[in-house]
């Protein structure tokens, strides 16, 4: 084992794949002799050469275009996209082109290209690098979206998306890219796609997060527990598809959920979780579910964290649930 943050534990998945695989390609905007803007595809280029590790002209759109010939052709190409909010000249290629490939050929051609991207607020980036567009993506049939909330699911996450057919867009949480450290196995291990994480146990209340927001939610639980009420943890991990079996069972127990995310509130994701629990758990709930999200306005610059959710905040409705 050994510690790591979230850009080293990317890099070691992308090593390892590359030297298993000899069709994984990585492409983007300064991801060879530089290293990519955050330094997560260092070393790549020294190691595979040009022809593996491609950087390309600013063109989201060409790029992800290029990515998905690439794999039609036999290739497994990972695309990065620099900002999470430069992804959006690239929606048509994503989404009429790479999510419906398999679909459209009846399963004789598989496109997998796997997105990496940064996104979310918190390094003061303004509203053109700190923008969350995660459900944009989750309601596109034939796409996955992933997103690790600590180096260990960074990496185990990453090499499960490298090495199946179905595309994924890989979104990695830039505000804690270097604050999360943990252990992770150096060796080759996965973490299966579609399970969420049961962080912490509790009986009270079901806080539900991913991304960023897990520490977050692991604070407002702390924050809880001082006050005598136990919250279970639960970090999502993988948005499409969800373990909405871990959720149900969890809300059965606790009979409360709050759900947290960056991204605005209208028709963010967390709207999607708490439909799929009330379909499901109705009458085990003993509150409505209540969410703590971004606001309904574009991402600002100086006020930036008050925009984002903190941990008084959660504390504030996991008591309103248990108020109710």
């Amino acid at each position: 084992m050994a510690t790591m943050n979230i850009i080293q534990a990317v890099n070691s998945a992308l090593h390892i794949e590359m030297a298993r695989e000899s069709k994984v390609v990585v492409l983007g905007e300064d991801v060879g002799k530089f290293g990519g803007v955050f330094r997560a595809t260092s070393g790549l280029y020294d190691q595979f050469g040009p022809d593996r590790v491609i950087d390309t002209p600013l063109a989201e759109g060409g790029i992800i275009g290029s990515a998905i010939g690439m794999a039609l052709y036999g290739m497994r190409p990972v695309p990065e996209i620099q900002f999470a909010d430069f992804i959006f000249p690239a929606f048509d290629q994503i989404v009429n082109e790479l999510a419906k490939f398999r679909y459209r050929s009846g399963g004789q051609y598989p496109c997998p290209v796997v997105i990496r991207t940064p996104y979310g607020g918190g390094i003061r980036g303004g509203h053109y690098h700190s923008q969350s567009p995660e459900s944009m993506f989750a309601h596109v049939a034939g796409l996955q979206v992933v997103i690790p909330s600590t180096p260990a699911d960074a990496k185990g996450l990453l090499l499960s998306c490298l090495r199946q057919n179905d595309p994924v867009l890989f979104m990695e949480p830039k505000r804690i890219y270097r604050a999360a450290r943990g252990e992770v196995d150096e060796g080759d291990t996965t973490i299966p796609l579609g399970k969420a994480n049961v962080v912490r146990e509790g009986e009270h209340c079901t806080l539900i997060a991913y991304g960023a927001m897990l520490s977050v939610i692991e604070e407002a639980a702390n924050k809880a527990a001082e006050q005598g009420i136990r919250c279970e943890v639960i970090d999502l991990r993988t948005l499409v598809p969800f373990d909405v079996e871990t959720l149900i069972a969890s809300v059965k127990k606790t009979g409360r959920a709050v759900v947290v995310h960056e991204a605005p509130r209208t028709c963010g994701y967390g709207a999607e979780l708490v439909a799929s629990i009330c379909e499901r758990a109705m009458e085990y709930l003993e509150a409505p579910i209540q969410r703590v999200t971004g606001f309904d306005t574009p991402f600002p610059y100086v006020l930036e964290h008050e925009y984002l959710p903190n941990a008084d905040r959660v504390l504030g409705a996991v008591r309103e649930t248990l108020e109710w």
